[in-house]
């Protein structure tokens, strides 16, 4: 690659990332990040009493659901003030938000506990006013169920045997105790159904996927970042269908042991290098069709834009800002043994986010 893109002369390339293989501890016992890097499911022990800032721990379980038409987003967020239960439907090609419902607590920091690991079975079931979150993980399935007064939906994906994620701890220069750690799961097909007033919504299968944004964080006051995904069938050589992802995250914190960028075939992890869009989208390009390039070469897609899914939560000191566009990416890829995958015209987003908090 001829082009030089701000902050690649910080990264490293896959062979180069740092991967761990073993279980290891996330911190030590004064607090300091013990492991920088990668893994391909959650091999960093998380113990969040030895965090040393416990105001600045944030915890959440988020699930973004989407059949390219329709898309739902489901969280339960633990920020150490306070969190909140949510759940959203938006018509992707109506541009508009159709059902949306958050039920906030404050406080509670040790009552919402959630799971140490988002990659192995476990169950979850709180209820924050007048929802209930439930999460239910097995080895080959998730169960997620969000009910309200205004919105009832239940979710059931597949967890292919052996999948693999890629699960990050990135630190933060001069900061030796503040850390992102995040597992991402891609690759999970999906059905269920969304409820609310004058709404029912199906999602099949055949077309419908699901990404697990699993974070455990505590991080500066100010972040900025870009997180790419998507998931497809792929028709592949032998005339059978394979599933195929991509993991795209970039800007937040120290990516000199790994990036968070990867590629998902079949069910196995292919790491790849830094990636960045050609084009900064801000302020007003966010709909322009957006250029992205691995330092590698091995991930080179142009994402059309049909959505963007903008939101702008400004309380007091707390801001989160977040452009989400969604659109369809063609282009290659290409997996660890040098094979190149043409993909057209798949429904993936990319999003770019600023946060206060």
């Amino acid at each position: 690659m001829k082009k030089t893109y701000q902050g690649w002369q910080e990264w490293t390339e896959p062979g180069q990332q740092k991967e761990y293989t073993e279980e290891t501890p996330l911190l030590d016992r004064k607090g300091h990040v013990k492991a920088a890097g990668w893994a391909r499911r959650g091999l960093f022990q998380y113990d969040r009493s030895r965090v040393k800032h416990k105001m600045r721990r944030k915890e959440w379980d988020f699930y973004q659901i989407s059949d390219g038409d329709y898309m739902v987003q489901i969280n339960f967020a633990n920020i150490s003030l306070g969190g909140y239960a949510s759940a959203m439907l938006a018509d992707l090609k109506a541009h508009k938000i159709l059902a949306n419902t958050m039920s906030p607590f404050i406080g509670g920091a040790d009552k919402y506990v959630l799971p140490e690991r988002g990659d192995e079975p476990n169950y979850v079931k709180y209820t924050v006013g007048n929802a209930t979150f439930t999460a239910d993980t097995r080895e080959t399935s998730r169960k997620l169920r969000f009910e309200s007064k205004t919105v009832n939906c239940e979710f059931t994906m597949d967890i292919q045997p052996g999948l693999e994620n890629i699960t990050t701890v990135l630190p933060f220069k001069g900061y030796p105790d503040r850390y992102f750690m995040t597992t991402k799961q891609n690759c999970l097909p999906c059905e269920g159904v969304f409820r609310a007033p004058g709404i029912e919504r199906h999602f099949s299968k055949e077309k419908t996927f699901c990404v697990l944004d699993w974070g455990r964080v505590c991080t500066p006051y100010k972040l900025v970042w870009y997180w790419g995904n998507g998931s497809t069938w792929l028709d592949g050589p032998d005339g059978k269908k394979h599933l195929f992802g991509f993991e795209i995250t970039w800007g937040i914190g120290d990516e000199s042991n790994a990036t968070e960028t990867c590629l998902f075939y079949d069910g196995k992890a292919h790491k790849i290098g830094p990636v960045d869009v050609e084009t900064f989208p801000k302020p007003d390009r966010y709909m322009e069709p957006w250029k992205f390039v691995s330092k590698d070469g091995r991930f080179d897609l142009v994402m059309k834009p049909f959505y963007d899914h903008h939101s702008d939560l400004n309380v007091l000191a707390m801001r989160m800002h977040s452009h989400q566009v969604h659109g369809l990416w063609s282009g290659t890829v290409t997996l660890d043994d040098g094979t190149v995958l043409e993909i057209k015209d798949m429904y993936a987003f990319c999003e770019y986010v600023e946060n206060r908090w």
